[in-house]
């Protein structure tokens, strides 16, 4: 299994030593970069960190803005680390970014401590490993600039296709409930499932030669959809292979 991939947007360089040095010795690969631009290109580059830590005031974007791109990409997980304690801005970050808030100064061990418990509550697939993920011989997905490569043809995705796709291959071979997906696609808006099959019905008419006898995302009635093929390049853990019930969220 790789390591885990935390990219750090921060401009300080004081504080990304700090950081850097100690989720380095905790066995992290870290990544830094010191504004949005720079981070969106490196994960244009280098693919999906497995989790975001963002500064919400950079040299020339805001943390809003820079998780709004990223998640126009994926479900990536973000802790926003900010010096404002303002009720007002950690509650908006909350509702439609990240998982949690890291208010500076903070003790390191208490943000690995966040850092972990937002983890835990994401599936140990490696979606990270690479920048395109190869699911078999007919597909290969890149988020990064939401596409998808199906035989010779190449299909662009909306944020909301790459969405529910990361989330589904999160959880390749598992069932993700219709309101998991639901939460994880659109945190902040009151969406019901008939939004989900319409976006879920396009989606894969891009991705199955099929759609009404799909191959890749299967339909459990009543209950939400699964992702059947698990992509060649994405590594498990032990604990992935022997619990197919863990799930995405729960």
């Amino acid at each position: 299994m790789n390591k885990t991939k935390i990219l750090l947007v921060e401009d300080d360089p004081n504080i990304c030593k700090l950081i850097s040095d100690y989720l380095g010795s905790q066995g992290y690969e870290v990544a830094v970069m010191t504004d949005g631009p720079e981070a969106l290109e490196y994960v244009k580059e280098r693919g999906l960190p497995h989790l975001a830590l963002i500064d919400l005031i950079l040299p020339t974007t805001h943390g809003f803005d820079l998780s709004g791109k990223l998640k126009a990409m994926a479900d990536v997980p973000i802790i926003f680390v900010t010096s404002s304690s303002d009720t007002d801005t950690i509650v908006q970050g909350l509702r439609r970014y990240a998982e949690d808030f890291i208010v500076k100064p903070f003790e390191l061990r208490e943000m690995e401590a966040r850092i972990q418990a937002v983890l835990s509550r994401m599936p140990s697939l490696d979606y990270a490993s690479e920048p395109v993920i190869i699911v078999d011989d007919h597909l290969e997905v890149d988020f990064a600039h939401n596409r998808i490569m199906v035989g010779e043809r190449e299909f662009g995705l909306t944020p909301t296709e790459s969405i529910m796709l990361h989330v589904l291959l999160r959880n390749a071979g598992r069932v993700v409930e219709n309101r998991l997906l639901i939460t994880r696609v659109w945190p902040s808006e009151d969406v019901y499932e008939d939004t989900l099959r319409v976006h879920m019905h396009r989606l894969r008419r891009k991705l199955e030669a099929d759609s009404h006898h799909p191959h890749y995302i299967r339909t459990e009635r009543g209950i939400g959809y699964m992702f059947t093929v698990r992509p060649q390049n994405i590594e498990l853990s032990d604990e992935d292979e022997t619990d197919g019930d863990k799930q995405d969220g729960t």
